[in-house]
């Protein structure tokens, strides 16, 4: 019998099922590698999904921005994202089993090298896609800032994902963007007075020049 297929959802996650020791195995399994990069970058490109638009959302969010809401960082406390007003922001959906965790290196350096000009980064872990952060919100803690060294704020889990018990925080950016994450690690860029100024798919880096323009088109906004 030939190699199993993936299954649905596999290459996004960026682990596959070894196959046998010996040079037939290395060279399947180099195969397989080349597939799952390959699919990945396909993916990353593709990460975003169009949001809901209606005259009901619309009138809901109208003059309101993420800076009107209320969340829960990731030991349970409520927080105000209005603390935070005069930054320019940069809100992500975090996994700690994607093939795109390693970002969280970048975003951290991003946080720190950025810190002073007024850009803080926001990550939000999220198991809507591919089951990637299935822990409590106490292990995600704990990944990110052991492996990482994370210091950057963290939340509560959510759900990015369009309807019923989808976070009021993604609802409004994908109301007022078009756009909602198609997987983990998208960002967006929110300019100081709260508004939404760009959305960034998975595959786009922290350090990437597309990324950069739109931080400081916003902390000259």
């Amino acid at each position: 019998m030939g190699a199993r297929r993936p299954f649905p959802g596999e290459l996004h996650r960026g682990c596959i099922r070894q196959g046998p020791v010996g040079e037939d195995g290395i060279m399947l399994n180099t195969i397989r590698h080349a597939v799952v990069t390959g699919a990945l970058m396909i993916a990353g490109a593709a990460c975003a999904v169009d949001a809901p638009q209606s005259p009901e959302l619309s009138a809901k969010w109208s003059g309101r921005t993420v800076l009107d809401l209320k969340v829960k960082d990731i030991d349970g406390k409520e927080v105000s994202l209005a603390d935070w007003k005069g930054k320019v922001l940069v809100i992500v959906n975090v996994a700690s089993r994607c093939g795109y965790t390693s970002q969280y290196e970048g975003l951290q350096k991003l946080a720190e090298s950025m810190k002073d000009k007024g850009v803080v980064v926001l990550g939000f872990p999220c198991n809507d896609f591919g089951g990637q952060e299935p822990g409590t919100e106490a292990q995600v803690k704990e990944f990110c800032s052991s492996k990482y060294g994370v210091s950057f704020p963290m939340f509560s889990k959510v759900q990015t994902k369009a309807g019923a018990g989808q976070s009021e925080l993604y609802e409004c950016l994908g109301t007022q963007t078009g756009k909602l994450p198609g997987w983990n690690f998208s960002k967006y860029v929110v300019g100081k007075d709260g508004k939404p100024v760009g959305f960034f798919g998975s595959s786009v880096k922290p350090d990437s020049k597309e990324l950069m323009e739109a931080i400081d088109s916003a902390l000259k906004g």
